[in-house]
Formats: structure tokens, C-alpha cells, sequence
């Protein structure tokens, strides 16, 4: 399949701009880390958003969606990572979407995928237990009790934990932390008895939370897909986050890079604009060059995952290892470029640099997937 655009797909990349241009620049982001708001997003806004069917971009028609597919839900995230928009586009129309349309029952369907196309509940994934990414490590323990289970454990890193109605968690039912099999997901309740959440403030003036577990009871209803076997359908899941957060990456690094390339037409030293130095030249046309492939290897993991999702994971890892390595240069350039300037609050840049940094941690950095990709290569 050709890496370019249909032209559906372009109408929305343009109407998205638009609208986030207007709706959602950096300065909202800025407004919502200076009154510390306790959502970490505008409420309104995520309303409008889902007015526009960016809310149901995965969940089909039938249940009130766009069904737009993963490439239309890239262009969403990419567009949004170039203003930096703050909303639970990733937690709740990316990762719980895919979650109950890939995996959940039928009435898990019915009830929840609605309720997301309208905008009117919000979801969270709970995955991670410690400073890295590492879904196989997962150690919450999930004990038969009578016809369900009692969850007991923690949860870190948790985007939108702090403020979801439900929370999509993993949790192990068999086996030792460290082995695939044994892990099961749960739907539970964000309100039920047992479960306390700590919001986070995180350095790119987002919000996560801590979960802490204490016996939460989950009936054999609450579960998503099969006892023992949620492994496979979690990776499925994290696939698609990994593929939004490239885009988002993409996006914010795009911006980044226009940002800086503006400045060094602007800005003069010794009587001549900085443009001109010939070194400056050259770290713009490598970013340049890097950043075109990340663009390709991003919309290629959101076409196999439309194409092929069972088969995606690969370059799902792919895109995010490398949307993270030249995300994470594009802004380190940036604020150099920009010189001393760069590091002062006056400027955006340093937003730009700080959102990087959080995306390309969250479900593993280029670390974590490079070895992953070698793993799955048979290094």
C-alpha cells in the first residue's frame, strides 16, 4: 500500500489543524500548567472533540463511531502532538477503544464503545508497576474468590488514571512476574471499593496517576477476553498506543522543527541571520531527512494495524523506537538552535521537549524497543 494519505485522510488532517490551531495551541496547555488544573485537559474542548467524531475515530458505526481506522486516528494524534493538545485522545479513543473492539464481549461492546463515541466515559490503561516499561513483569495479583477475583497490587505511569470511569488492568492470575502466560485484563470500575488513585504531575504539564489496589473485587463479567491468556491480547493493545504516541511524537517533533527553522531565519549574529552558517545548515537537513522517516515508518504501523492487526506489532515497534530516537533529537536541537533562549519558560520550545520525554517512556522507550525488535528478528 502506497505511504501516502487518501484524500479522506488529508480532508481530516486539514480540518483537525484548523480546529487545533484555534481551539487547542500551546498556550492552552501553558494556561492549564499554570492554574495546575485538576484534569489535565479542557472538558469542553474533549466535548467538541467528540462532536467531531474524534472521540469514536476506532469505534464503529454501528455504535455511534467514524470507524476511520488507525491511519485516521494517527492523523488526529500527530495533528494534536503539533500543538501539543492535552486530552485522553491516547487513553480512551486509541487504547480502550481498541481494547473493547478487538477483545471485549459483545455486551462490553454495546454498553462501553457508545458511551466513548459520544465523549461521555473515559478510560485508562493500567499496565506498568515499576520505573520501566515491561508488561511480562506484571506481579498484581488477581486471586480466585467465589465466582470472581480480588486485585491486589499497584499501578504507575497510569495516563488519565487520576480522572477515568474505568480502568482497563492487567493483572496476573497464573504463573510468576516476568512470564507471558498467566496475565488476564479486567474492566473495573475507577469508583469501586479498594481502589485509591494518586494523580501524578508529570514535566509536560500532564496528568497520570498511581493506583493502588486493595482487594478489588472483579467478577468472571469484568474480564476482558480469556483467563490466563490476556498476554497476546495486550501486546495487541499496546501496539496501537505505541503507533498513536509515534504520531503524536511525529507531529510534536514536526512542529519543533518548523519552530526552530523559523527562528534561524530570523534570528542574527555577527550581522548575518544564523541561517546562513553552514553548520547550522546541516543539522537542519539531517533532522529534515530523519524526520521524513519517521513520517513513512509511522503511517506504515498504522496501515498494518488497519490491514493486518494481528501482524503489526513488528512495525508498531519499530515507529515508536524511531518516532522516540528523532523526537527526542528534534527537540535537544531545537532548544541548542534556539540558543540560551531555548531554556527559558518565555519560550514553547521547552514544552515541545518535555512532552517528547514523557511519550517515548511511556509503553518503553527506544530501548526497550529496539531490543524487543531484535527479539522479535530472532537476535
Amino acid at each position: 500500500m502506497p505511504l501516502i494519505l487518501t484524500e479522506e485522510q488529508e480532508m481530516l488532517r486539514d480540518s483537525a489543524r484548523g480546529f487545533l490551531d484555534e481551539k487547542a495551541p500551546v498556550s492552552a496547555l501553558r494556561k492549564l500548567r499554570d492554574t495546575n488544573d485538576p484534569d489535565g485537559f479542557d472538558r469542553a474542548l474533549w466535548k467538541e472533540m467528540a462532536e467531531m467524531g474524534w472521540a469514536g475515530i476506532l469505534v464503529e458505526e454501528e455504535f455511534g463511531g467514524a470507524d476511520f481506522g488507525f491511519v485516521g486516528a494517527g492523523v488526529l494524534a500527530e495533528e494534536m502532538g503539533r500543538t501539543l493538545a492535552a486530552s485522553p485522545f491516547q487513553s480512551t479513543s486509541i487504547l480502550a477503544a481498541t481494547a473493547l473492539k478487538k477483545i471485549a464481549s459483545d455486551a462490553h461492546k454495546q454498553e462501553y464503545l457508545p458511551k466513548i463515541a459520544a465523549g461521555e466515559a473515559l478510560f485508562a490503561l493500567a499496565v506498568d508497576e515499576g520505573a520501566k516499561h515491561g508488561p511480562a513483569k506484571t506481579a498484581m495479583k488477581a486471586e480466585k474468590h467465589g465466582n470472581g477475583f480480588k486485585l491486589s497490587g499497584d499501578k504507575t505511569f497510569v495516563a488519565d488514571g487520576h480522572v477515568a470511569d474505568r480502568i482497563i488492568v492487567a493483572a496476573r492470575t497464573a504463573g510468576e512476574p516476568g512470564e507471558t502466560e498467566g496475565l488476564t485484563l479486567f474492566l473495573v470500575d475507577a469508583k469501586a471499593k479498594g481502589l485509591s488513585a494518586e494523580r501524578t504531575l508529570m514535566v509536560d504539564s500532564r496528568n497520570a496517576a498511581r493506583l493502588a489496589f486493595d482487594g478489588v473485587e472483579a467478577t468472571g463479567d469484568d474480564v476482558i477476553g480469556e483467563v490466563d491468556g490476556g498476554y497476546m491480547a495486550l501486546e495487541g493493545v499496546l501496539s496501537a498506543g505505541r503507533a498513536g504516541l509515534a504520531a503524536e511524537m511525529s507531529g510534536a517533533a514536526q512542529a519543533a522543527f518548523k519552530m526552530t527553522t523559523d527562528y534561524l531565519k530570523e534570528r542574527k549574529q555577527f550581522g548575518k541571520v544564523i541561517g546562513s552558517f553552514q553548520a547550522l545548515q546541516h543539522r537542519a537537513a539531517h533532522l529534515y531527512s530523519e524526520l521524513e522517516l519517521v513520517k513513512s515508518v509511522v503511517l506504515k504501523a498504522l496501515q498494518d494495524l488497519d490491514e493486518n492487526y494481528g501482524m503489526a506489532g513488528v512495525t508498531c515497534t519499530l515507529a515508536k523506537a524511531k518516532a522516540g530516537e528523532v523526537a527526542k533529537l528534534a527537540s535537544q536541537e531545537a532548544v541548542q538552535m534556539h540558543g540560551g533562549i531555548g531554556m527559558t519558560d518565555e519560550f514553547d520550545i521547552g514544552f515541545y521537549m518535555k512532552r517528547i520525554r514523557v511519550a517515548q517512556e511511556m509503553f518503553g522507550d527506544t530501548a526497550f524497543h529496539a531490543d524487543r525488535l531484535a527479539q522479535l528478528r530472532g537476535y
